[in-house]
């Protein structure tokens, strides 16, 4: 267990780790997304249907934050980005907690969400800034497995404290936030690799997004991503399917349970297992998965059939987050680390709107059954896909291997100064 361990977590640089526990931190606090739609209806009275706006609303914003955000990190720094995001949604996060108004609650909840989009990108950047290549991977699934032990963790205390109080949603939530800013702020030093020669200074100067929109690779990479992520978001459908199966609705819980139980005990053993493979095939193979996994839910009819059904598509999940994490790293320049992050978070964007809102249609018009068939059949051709960028990805990333080959030198010469 010890050697599995020091193969796991060891040998990662000690920044990394301030940026790990900056994220245990920061999604152990993360009530206010989670509990938003509950607390609009039921606290502030408000209408589901607006309360879905307002959700939609935090949505976009993170998305507009995401690509702010890394221009903002490639441009100026990490710090800057990570900082300013961070504190200011910790004020964003508290202003809305006391607003009563729904414009002002809708535009409170849109600026909140730019705020964290705008820190994610540079947060994604640094890990990739301070680790190894050859350890990314390791580093990456780490990351996701913090995130999800605080998500589990906030979800429970976040129910908890909408029942006591329901401003401790947002006061807790913006204490952890300015917590975040504070411990980057003392322990992670800038990481943005600096430009050496005059095309990379030109490009970064320009601070837009023209190098990512052109890059085909990248951006059929980013789609390809975010249609994956469309089946697994898909599954908020799933409390309608049980219901069809004349089961309670409250057996999503226990259902649903077991993605997150499979992540947070899992997920460290899968750099090991795939860490060998091409990226692309593995991503293939686990789109395939989650695509099996939502066939299944056609088929399932018990309660202990439709969490079978979750831990397959998780599975899925799991193989498939830290491969197409890893692969955004190797596919972006070093000097656009921050933008390509910010692109990259627009197809989980996409898929966070459109999964809900298409599985919701495709299930009102047919049914949930026609839906999860549909999902299958989405992932075949999205592993296909993946598959067929298996050649081109891998000349995009030897071709960005030798142009940062020369400038190798003289960065870590600037970093040991």
């Amino acid at each position: 267990m010890t050697r599995w361990w020091s193969q796991t977590a060891g040998g990662l640089p000690r920044t990394f780790w301030y940026l790990w526990t900056a994220t245990l931190i920061n999604r152990l606090g993360s009530f206010v997304a989670i509990y938003l739609g509950v607390y609009l209806v039921s606290v502030r009275g408000l209408s589901p249907a607006y309360a879905g706006i307002v959700i939609g609303l935090h949505g976009a914003g993170g998305a507009a934050g995401g690509v702010l955000g890394g221009i903002i990190a490639d441009r100026w720094g990490r710090r800057p980005a990570m900082l300013t995001g961070n504190v200011a949604a910790a004020a964003a996060a508290l202003a809305l907690g006391v607003s009563g108004h729904p414009v002002a609650i809708a535009a409170l909840t849109l600026l909140l969400g730019l705020c964290l989009g705008v820190a994610r990108p540079a947060f994604t950047a640094t890990v990739i800034d301070v680790v190894g290549e050859r350890d990314r991977l390791r580093a990456l699934t780490l990351n996701y497995w913090a995130i999800n032990i605080g998500f589990a963790v906030a979800a429970t205390v976040a129910g908890l404290l909408v029942r006591v109080e329901p401003l401790l949603l947002f006061a807790i939530n913006a204490a952890v936030l300015l917590g975040t800013a504070a411990l980057i702020g003392l322990t992670v030093p800038e990481s943005r690799p600096a430009p050496v020669t005059v095309a990379q200074v030109a490009r970064v100067d320009a601070g837009g997004l023209g190098t990512v929109l052109r890059d085909r690779v990248f951006l059929t990479f980013t789609a390809l991503t975010g249609l994956a992520w469309l089946c697994i978001e898909s599954s908020a459908m799933l409390p309608v399917a049980l219901q069809a199966d004349g089961l309670p609705a409250s057996a999503f819980g226990p259902v649903i349970a077991v993605n997150g139980l499979m992540i947070v005990l899992g997920q460290l053993f899968v750099p090991r297992l795939i860490g060998r493979f091409d990226r692309s095939r593995t991503v293939a193979v686990a789109v395939v998965v989650i695509g099996a996994g939502f066939a299944l839910t056609a088929l399932a009819d018990a309660v202990w059939f439709y969490a079978l059904t979750v831990g397959v598509w998780t599975l899925g999940e799991m193989l498939m987050t830290p491969s197409n994490s890893a692969l955004t790293a190797d596919l972006a320049p070093a000097a656009q680390r921050g933008r390509y992050q910010g692109v990259y978070s627009l197809g989980h964007a996409f898929a966070s709107f459109a999964g809900p809102t298409l599985g919701g249609l495709v299930a009102a018009r047919f049914s949930t059954d026609v839906l999860w068939l549909g999902l299958f059949g989405l992932a075949l051709l999205v592993a296909a896909g993946n598959l067929a960028a298996v050649r081109p990805r891998a000349r995009r990333i030897s071709a960005l291997r030798a142009a940062a080959a020369p400038a190798a030198p003289r960065e870590a010469a600037a970093t040991l100064a």
